[in-house]
């Protein structure tokens, strides 16, 4: 029987969803370039290229293999799909589960018959079962639970090494000489130059060169040189911030993830397998495996557990306009945001550390609107999928579902930054001081932002040292003054 094997560009794999039951003398194949998605957002040029070039290399990939392959410019991916139902009438739509709401939904009105999404190595029913019998959304509980179900790292019942994390040693800031070597670069093929070519002109961002593979063998030669090259320091310094890499000792590889080119249990099979060697220390192997199985897994199990709605929270009544400086790092003089987003703004990526405790923190601490900057981390980021975002910018990093994903927000002043990064010294702005000219904005605005929510706090346990702190503030009256002043010079691009 003729099917149409409908593709999506973050499930691009032979091995996984509907292409693992697809028949190559049967089938047709079909992947919708969606002109409505490139042209209805300021998208970072980078994100593009990665989105369209890898789908495009996919194509080819299947048509070299013999596969039957359309590669549709549609105006939107019902629009693809309608013209290829008007070339096979007779034939059922299949793909995978999709990765978003949105998605979901219009397939579904459509007519697409769903097959499992094994993208992840976690399915929504088992994540279900999991979240109902939480009283309290623990990462780490779910995580342990992965362990044991996943057999990952266990020794029986019990887990290797003897603790299930290492995060006492896994939080170094980066050391004044240290090696951290350099990220592998690809070379432009012709499919990446048409695309480049076809890049809409309002797409925000640079593209100085190929950062990021947009092929299944540049996916596998970035995985290869993570764990040859990064692996074993990974885990010590994966909370650094150093300011002569922008890499330090990531992966890289969380792209190739995300569009399906890498799969999660391929990635974790090769960890083990180079842990085996004897030479990788326990803490680097365990928290990247705690990436993998753990929060990537955990960040998509609540996207799907917490609903369509959950996007819309701003329990803090957070209604600042987005700051200039998220798209004009010039426009400000802290060194560590414009650092962070000229960096983002050269190869649409940074690590967890600044997207949380720089970009997220500032968002946070100003009262800027978790959707819009919701919107911006989707834009900007290559890594960035509905699933990964609504959790981490609502939940984590705004703080905007009052606790539901996490008890306490990630609020911080510039002695986190300091210790952690190499910003401080070159930056005119001092992290130790809340009042003065040259007061570090974050110092400043961590103490502002407690006080404005200090009655939303004052009964969290875990903001118990915070809110006393702020309560033998001797000079929070002038705090409050230089954090005005702070918010109408980072509005006007001043600060």
């Amino acid at each position: 029987m003729e099917r149409i094997i409908y593709v999506q560009f973050d499930q691009l794999n032979v091995a996984a969803g509907a292409m693992k039951l697809a028949n190559k003398a049967t089938d047709h194949i079909v992947l919708v370039e969606s002109q409505r998605m490139l042209a209805d957002r300021k998208w970072h040029k980078q994100r593009l290229l990665f989105l369209l070039s890898s789908a495009r290399h996919f194509a080819k990939q299947l048509t070299d293999s013999g596969w039957d392959v359309s590669y549709l410019k549609s105006a939107t991916t019902i629009d693809g799909l309608v013209e290829m139902k008007q070339k096979h009438p007779e034939c059922e739509v299949l793909c995978a589960t999709p990765n978003s709401f949105r998605l979901k939904e219009s397939l579904a009105d459509f007519g697409v018959t769903f097959v499992e999404n094994d993208f992840f190595l976690t399915s929504t029913d088992t994540f279900t079962r999991w979240a109902s019998a939480q009283k309290t959304f623990t990462m780490e509980n779910f995580y342990r639970a992965q362990r044991r179900r996943l057999a990952i790292l266990m020794d029986g019942n019990e887990p290797v090494g003897g603790s299930w994390n290492y995060d006492a040693e896994n939080r170094l800031p980066p050391p004044k000489v240290h090696d951290w070597g350099q990220p592998v670069y690809f070379n432009f093929d012709d499919i990446d130059e048409q695309v480049i070519s076809e890049l809409p002109a309002n797409a925000w961002g640079e593209i100085d060169g190929k950062t990021w593979g947009t092929s299944r063998a540049e996916a596998l030669t970035q995985m290869s040189h993570f764990f040859t090259n990064h692996f074993k320091e990974f885990g010590p310094f994966e909370d650094s911030m150093p300011g002569e890499s922008w890499s330090a000792h990531h992966s890289l590889i969380s792209p190739y993830l995300n569009n399906g080119m890498l799969l999660p249990s391929e990635v974790v099979a090769a960890a083990l397998e180079r842990y085996a060697h004897g030479d990788i220390p326990i803490s680097s192997c365990e928290g990247f495996i705690r990436q993998i199985i753990g929060w990537r897994e955990y960040i998509n199990g609540m996207y799907w557990y917490l609903g369509q709605d959950y996007r819309a929270n701003n329990q803090l009544q957070a209604n600042r306009k987005l700051l200039p400086l998220f798209h004009e790092p010039d426009k400000t003089e802290m060194n560590c945001v414009r650092s962070v987003i000229s960096d983002v703004k050269e190869r649409g990526w940074t690590h967890h550390i600044p997207r949380l405790m720089v970009l997220s923190n500032l968002a946070l601490v100003t009262g800027v609107s978790p959707q819009e900057f919701l919107d911006w981390m989707r834009e900007v980021f290559i890594d960035a999928a509905d699933w990964v975002m609504v959790p981490n910018v609502i939940g984590m990093a705004t703080h905007a579902d009052g606790g539901v994903l996490m008890t306490k927000p990630y609020a911080a002043g510039g002695a986190y930054i300091s210790k952690m990064g190499q910003f401080c010294k070159a930056c005119k702005y001092d992290p130790k001081k809340r009042t003065g000219d040259d007061a570090c904005p974050y110092t400043t605005l961590y103490w502002d932002f407690l006080d404005r929510h200090s009655e939303t706090f004052a009964t969290n346990h875990r903001m118990f040292q915070q809110m006393g702190g702020l309560r033998r503030l001797s000079n929070l009256t002038e705090v409050k003054e230089r954090a005005e002043f702070v918010l109408q010079g980072l509005n006007n691009g001043q600060i």
